[in-house]
């Protein structure tokens, strides 16, 4: 077989197996829901809205290269945007029956506010860079957190409800409900965020990354594809804050702590940047961490469990999680070459003519 087919079978055999497992994995979060308990349930919708927000972060750092420590600003935009529309007068006055026409307006402000904003501070911070450009993107969090406690229709220090699905005991699919929005609309995040990357987009994006001199020259402006990624993070941000609210069904100030921006960069590092599937690793990181802690009545000890795993990630797998099965198999072709070398040592050795010292001492 020569190099080419070997090389077209094994890209064949590595997108059939990714469709199985797409597949596979598909099924799996919709029939979960259907036999879950409630906790679960809660559980994994947790895990897909913080997978959203660490998405739009890995799109501006993995992909584009660029420094953000502020995409929970974004988050806590979105998340206010859905809460103070879901609770507004309007909203209570068309009832219940237009409830699909209120959450998608919620949805639309969301998007919109953040990504005005991503362009606003993009346009401004994007001309930094390293350090400053951290800074700036960090300022964001800590700027918004006295914000929110200041004004009466976010709810002030106390944070406000924001329910839109009666919790009733003649009502038991609340979190089934909610589990399946979030779903559809994580998918279809995660849909667009591949076309995005696999694009003409994601290639702009890696070309600034690698060198932005060479993607002047290209007729890349690396500016405004710095700008474009910011704002799409900002726009994921601000999705991920509305599904924050459709599975919690309220929002405070602490959901644009800096403390959870920092553990959402680790996040992204953890699952691995530049990488899709790694969001969703990511997010299950960010969520499941604290969550066993928690479990365990060991809650002080979740930042020391998590600068533990980020060190072992680091030093392990530098891609992250995500980069797991490409290193097994790296492993595995090693020992597979290893073996046959060995192997044609072995019968180079036993092919050989015995050396006959003796006579070679009567010539």
């Amino acid at each position: 077989m020569s190099t080419q087919q070997s090389l077209y079978t094994r890209v064949t055999q590595n997108r059939w197996t990714g469709l199985a497992v797409g597949i596979i994995i598909t099924v799996i979060l919709l029939v979960l829901p259907l036999v879950s308990d409630p906790f679960t349930n809660q559980t994994i919708s947790r895990i897909l809205v913080f997978a959203v927000a660490v998405l739009g972060l890995n799109i501006v750092m993995g992909y584009a290269g660029q420094v953000s420590l502020g995409q929970v600003f974004f988050v806590g935009i979105g998340a206010y945007a859905a809460a103070i529309t879901i609770e507004s007068d309007w909203a209570a006055a068309l009832g219940p029956d237009l409830l699909l026409l209120v959450l998608a307006v919620a949805l639309a402000l969301a998007i919109v506010l953040p990504g005005v904003a991503g362009v606003i501070i993009g346009m401004a911070a994007l001309r930094l860079r390293g350090l400053a450009l951290a800074l700036v993107t960090i300022a964001l969090p800590i700027i918004g957190v006295p914000l929110l406690k200041r004004f009466e229709i976010t709810g002030g220090s106390e944070g406000m409800s924001a329910r839109f699905i009666p919790r009733t005991d003649t009502f038991p699919y609340q979190d089934q409900i909610q589990y399946f929005a979030i779903l559809a609309i994580s998918a279809v995040m995660f849909a667009l965020a591949y076309f995005l990357v696999r694009g003409k987009y994601g290639r702009a994006f890696a070309i600034v990354k690698e060198n932005e001199a060479i993607a002047a020259s290209m007729g890349i402006s690396p500016y405004g594809y710095k700008v474009l990624a910011f704002t799409v993070a900002a726009i994921y941000g601000g999705v991920a804050g509305f599904l924050y609210v459709v599975a919690i069904q309220f929002v405070s100030p602490d959901v644009m702590g800096f403390g959870h921006s920092i553990e959402l960069v680790i996040a992204t590092i953890v699952g691995g940047a530049g990488s899709i599937v790694g969001s969703l690793l990511g997010g299950a990181f960010y969520v499941l961490i604290p969550q066993l802690t928690n479990a365990v009545g060991a809650t002080g000890y979740t930042p020391i469990v998590q600068g533990i795993i980020i060190l072992l990630v680091l030093f392990l797998l530098p891609g992250g999680l995500a980069s797991l099965p490409r290193v097994i198999r790296r492993l595995v072709r090693r020992r597979r070459r290893q073996g046959d070398s060995d192997g044609e040592g072995d019968g180079a050795s036993a092919s050989a003519p015995p050396n006959h010292p003796e006579r070679e001492a009567i010539q």
